[in-house]
């Protein structure tokens, strides 16, 4: 007498099915969120990305003709509300750009980062405005424009 096949082909997918539940276990497809850096090292962390990202949108701005420098700035430094700030010298082609430090952001450490980036963005479309008259008046619209342009480009770049 022969032996009896002891898998049916009708069991055969439950198997299947169960081997690799049993081999799966444990573990998980969804993405992990990398842990935050320490706040100590959020600062040198992001002055290393922004100063990767200032010459990327300088050269796709075309401000490679500006001397800028960046600086990550303690809330103290900068006005009351805000989040970064450009002091730049027209006919020198000149600018220091301050950006909120990282580790003052209560946010993630990517949170921080993208709004650093947005900040840095903003700062820089200022000087692409540099030469256009200034008041009290056209700052309020000058501000809403940039923002709106700051967004609009981080967006595309984001593929947003």
């Amino acid at each position: 007498m022969a032996p009896r096949n002891f898998l049916r082909r009708s069991s055969f997918p439950i198997l299947i099915a169960s081997l690799l539940a049993f081999t799966l276990a444990g573990v998980c497809a969804a993405p992990m969120t990398p842990a935050d850096p320490p706040r100590a090292l959020r600062g040198p962390m992001a002055k290393a990305f922004l100063t990767k990202k200032l010459a990327q949108w300088q050269k796709r701005m075309e401000l490679d003709d500006w001397k800028v420098t960046l600086e990550l700035a303690d809330k103290k430094v900068l006005r009351s509300g805000t989040l970064g700030n450009t002091h730049w010298d027209l006919s020198a082609k000149t600018a220091r750009i301050r950006v909120l430090d990282a580790s003052e952001y209560s946010a993630t450490y990517d949170a921080a980062i993208r709004d650093m980036e947005f900040t840095l963005v903003h700062e820089l479309v200022h000087l692409d405005f540099a030469s256009l008259p200034r008041d009290d008046e056209s700052r309020k619209d000058e501000e809403r424009a940039v923002n709106r342009m700051a967004n609009a480009m981080l967006r595309l770049e984001r593929h947003e």
